[in-house]
C-alpha cells in the first residue's frame, strides 16, 4: 500500500495510475483532503506521499518507511504555508506552476512535475513518460489529421509527455498506417458491430472479462440466443439507414457454442443486418479446445474473413497454470485445421510477462509461431485485473508476474519482423506489466480494421450481447456509450431494458 495525502483532489487518477507505472507491486491509497490517519499501525512498512497545491506552489513530500511517527504528524499537520522554499530539499519537490489552474495546460504540466519527480526518487525511466491512458497513438493520429507535420508531432510528444524515442517513433509508425488503413471506411454514414458471447470452456487466470464456463450453461444457451436474436432485430432496425464496414464477434470464446449453435447465431445476424459492403468479418475462434472442424466450416460458410487461434504461450506449464485446458500441439492442430478450411487470415495472440516465464520462454514460443506462420500477431504485456483469479493467485502466493522487459518484447517485435508483419495498432492497458503496451503486428493487407477502430474511437460500434458496451461517436467529437448488464441471467430476463438503452443512445 502506498498512502497519499492531498489538500485537494485533482488528479488522483493520474496520479495513482503514474504510481502503479513506477511500483506496480503497491497499490496506492488516495486520502480525501479532510480525512485523517487514527491508526499509526496501519502504517508500518507503507511508504506516504504528502502533495498540497498552492496559489503558487505545489510541492510534494515523500515519506520512507523508517519514520513512522514522523509521517503521521505530518500527515495530520503539514499545511500548504508549511512547505519549503527550496527547490528541492531531501525528498521534497517543488513545482511553480505558470499555467492558470484548471487548464489542460495545468493538468499537462503538473504530470511532467510528477513523472520527473517520481523518475528522480527511483531512477526509473518509463518508455511512454506521463501517459496514463490507454491510446497513446490518438494523440498522434490526431495532430497529424489537424495538419501538424511528424516532427511537430514527434516533439510534443517527447517535450510535453516525456515518451521516449523509440516509443514516440513507433507511435508515429502506428499513426500513419492506420491513417491509410481507415480512409476506405464510411465515418458520417457508417458503423461496425461487435456481438459477445460470454461462454468460455474455463475461466482463465488472467481474465477479467464477461465469461461465463460454457459446461454451467449449456441447458440455457438457447435462452441466450433468443435473447441475442431480440436485440439482434431491434439493432438492425436502428442501423437500416447506414452502412456496415466492420464486424467482429468477440466473447468469451464464441467457439464455445455448438457448431449448430454457431450455424443459428451467424444465420440470424446475417439475415437481419446487411453485409453487402461489409470489408471485415472477424470471429475470435480463440482457444484450441473449442476449435473443431465442423465449427471453422461453419464460420468459413458464413463469410468469416479473419479468426484468431489464440495459444499465449507455447509453454505447456504456462498453458496449465493459467487454466488453459488445452495443450500446445492442440493449438498447432487447430492452426492447421482452419489453414486446410480454407480461412487465409488468421491471427494470434500472445501474452508477455505471464507468472514464471523468462525471455528464453517467450523465444521458444515465437519460434514455435513462426514455423505456423500466421498472418497476424497480436503481443499483448500481462495486465493484472483486481477481478481476475491472477489477482487473487498473487495475493494468495506471495509471487509477482510482472516480469515482462524490454528485452521480451523485442524478441516478440523481431519474430514479427521475421513472418514479415508491421504494427498496425496499440493500446495500452492499467498495471500493465513493465509499463509497455499491447501491440497488434500483421502482414500487408491482413490488418485487423476492428482492432484499429476500438482505439481511435473513428466510428460508432454498435455492442450486442451480455456485457457489451455501444460506443456512439457523433459530431462535434462527442463519444456517448451505453452499456449491456453483464450477467447473462440478468441480459435474458432484461433485454427490453438493454434494447432501449441503444435506441436511445443510437437515436440521439
Amino acid at each position: 500500500m502506498q498512502i497519499i495525502k492531498s489538500n485537494k483532489t485533482q488528479f488522483e487518477y493520474d496520479i495513482q495510475a503514474l504510481l502503479k507505472s513506477f511500483y506496480p507491486e503497491w497499490e496506492p491509497r488516495m486520502l480525501a483532503p479532510d480525512s485523517e490517519i487514527r491508526d499509526r499501525r496501519i502504517l508500518e512498512g507503507e511508504p506516504v506521499m504528502a502533495l498540497f497545491f498552492g496559489e503558487e506552489e505545489v510541492t510534494l513530500e515523500i515519506f520512507g518507511t523508517d519514520s513512522r511517527a514522523e509521517k503521521v504528524d505530518s500527515l495530520h499537520n503539514i499545511k500548504e504555508e508549511d512547505a519549503p522554499d527550496a527547490e528541492r530539499s531531501g525528498h521534497v519537490y517543488t513545482w511553480h506552476p505558470k499555467e492558470a489552474a484548471g487548464t489542460p495546460a495545468y493538468k499537462n504540466a503538473f504530470k511532467r512535475f510528477f513523472y520527473l519527480s517520481m523518475q528522480e526518487e527511483t531512477g526509473i525511466t518509463l518508455p511512454w513518460g506521463n501517459l496514463t491512458g490507454i491510446r497513446p497513438t490518438k494523440i498522434a493520429m490526431t495532430m497529424m489529421e489537424q495538419g501538424k507535420s511528424e516532427e511537430e508531432t514527434a516533439d510534443y510528444l517527447k517535450t510535453m509527455h516525456l515518451v521516449s524515442e523509440e516509443k514516440t517513433a513507433l507511435a508515429l509508425d502506428i499513426a500513419r498506417r492506420e491513417q491509410e488503413i481507415l480512409s476506405t471506411l464510411h465515418y458520417e454514414n457508417g458503423y461496425s458491430l461487435y456481438v459477445g458471447i460470454p461462454f468460455c470452456p474455463t475461466t482463465c487466470l488472467y481474465c477479467s472479462f464477461t465469461s461465463y464456463p460454457i459446461g454451467a450453461w449449456k441447458k440455457r444457451v438457447g435462452e441466450y440466443l433468443d435473447a441475442l436474436e431480440k436485440e439482434i432485430d431491434a439493432s438492425a432496425l436502428l442501423c437500416r439507414n447506414k452502412i456496415l464496414d466492420t464486424v467482429y464477434i468477440g466473447g468469451g470464446t464464441p467457439t464455445s457454442l455448438s457448431a449448430q449453435e454457431l450455424d443459428r447465431f451467424l444465420g440470424k445476424l446475417k439475415s437481419a443486418f446487411d453485409f453487402s459492403l461489409v470489408q471485415e468479418f472477424t470471429v475470435e475462434a480463440g482457444r484450441a479446445d473449442s476449435i473443431t472442424q465442423d465449427k471453422l466450416r461453419v464460420l468459413y460458410r458464413h463469410g468469416v474473413t479473419r479468426i484468431s487461434v489464440n495459444p499465449q504461450t507455447m509453454k505447456q506449464e504456462t498453458l496449465d497454470l493459467i487454466g488453459r485446458r488445452h495443450t500446445v500441439e492442440q493449438v498447432e492442430e487447430a492452426f492447421h485445421l482452419a489453414r486446410q478450411t480454407g480461412f487465409d487470415n488468421i491471427n494470434m495472440d500472445i501474452i508477455l510477462g505471464l507468472p514464471g516465464e523468462t525471455a528464453a520462454d517467450v523465444a521458444h514460443t515465437i519460434e514455435r509461431i513462426r514455423a505456423l506462420s500466421p498472418d497476424a500477431l497480436t503481443v499483448h504485456s500481462l495486465a493484472v485485473k483486481r477481478a481476475s483469479k491472477l489477482g487473487r493467485w498473487i495475493e494468495e502466493n506471495g509471487a509477482t508476474a510482472y516480469n515482462n522487459t524490454e528485452e521480451i518484447m523485442e524478441i516478440a517485435a523481431r519474430g514479427a519482423a521475421e513472418l514479415d508483419m508491421v504494427p498496425y495498432y496499440l493500446y495500452r492497458q492499467k498495471n500493465m506489466s513493465g509499463n509497455f503496451e499491447n501491440v497488434g503486428y500483421s502482414r500487408r493487407g491482413k490488418y485487423g480494421i476492428y482492432n484499429i477502430l476500438i482505439n481511435e474511437e473513428k466510428q460508432t460500434i454498435v455492442a450486442l450481447g451480455a456485457g457489451s458496451i455501444t460506443k456512439g461517436v457523433f459530431p462535434g467529437d462527442r463519444i456517448e456509450r451505453c452499456e449491456n448488464v453483464k450477467d447473462v441471467a440478468q441480459y435474458i430476463g432484461r433485454i427490453d431494458e438493454m434494447i432501449e438503452r441503444k435506441r436511445q443512445l443510437l437515436e440521439s
